[in-house]
């Protein structure tokens, strides 16, 4: 049986990955979401961090490498992203209050669910 990370790296092939990115970049307003450029360069970056998650890397420190996900990877990507010198303050902002709204919406996928309560 193939890891979690390794199970959304395959993901990351197919259309539905495309998808599930778009709409999270919509529905919590991400200030990328029209550029379609933008959001593929973050699925390429989240299936690295995938790949990396597989070999054992930590990315998110209360998430054990064996269950990084795709959502988590995405937050991750864009989180270190947010940590850049950004060309608009206001830019900056609007990708932190993205992280802010994801990361309320969705806390199970930043954590290791066997220690969920």
């Amino acid at each position: 049986m193939t890891s979690l990370p390794e199970r959304s790296l395959a993901f990351c092939d197919l259309f539905e990955a495309e998808l599930l990115l778009e709409l999270m970049f919509r529905y919590w307003q991400h200030p990328c979401a029209d550029d379609p450029e933008y959001r593929n360069h973050v699925l390429e970056s989240a299936a690295s961090v995938l790949a990396e998650a597989a070999r054992g890397v930590i990315h998110i420190q209360d998430l054990p490498p064996e269950k990084m996900n795709l959502v988590a990877a995405v937050f991750y990507v864009e989180r270190c992203a947010a940590a850049e010198p950004s060309e608009s303050p206001m830019v900056a902002e609007s990708r932190v209050e993205w992280l802010e709204r994801v990361h309320r919406a969705l806390p199970s996928c930043f954590c290791d669910p066997d220690t969920m309560v």
